[in-house]
């Protein structure tokens, strides 16, 4: 049985109130980013593992402006979004050069 998290007190000063509205949004907006962020990173690995290099590298190119701009608005470190930007331009790179040996 979980037990229930304290409720949170409403602030007294006018700033404070400001602040949580604030928070709400910067939060909903934040979520929203994130969750596009991996949607679009899932996107390319799925077209990497069905074999579809041309599908995958127009994801990818999608791919990388969103996780750029996650970047800049802080969401996630600069170095986080360019070691996933990385691994996945390798994995695509990967599969681009494994497909002509195949056929």
């Amino acid at each position: 049985m979980a037990t229930a998290k304290p409720k949170k007190k409403n602030p007294r000063l006018a700033s404070g109130r400001k602040r949580v509205r604030q928070d709400v949004k910067l939060n909903a907006a934040n979520t929203s980013l994130r969750s596009k962020y991996r949607t679009a990173v899932k996107n390319v690995e799925k077209a990497v593992a069905a074999g579809d290099k041309d599908k995958a590298k127009d994801l990818f190119a999608k791919a990388q402006s969103i996780v750029d701009t996650v970047a800049d608005k802080g969401i996630f470190h600069k170095n986080k979004a360019a070691r996933d930007k990385s691994r996945l331009s390798a994995k695509v790179k990967a599969l681009a050069l494994a497909a002509p040996k195949a056929a």
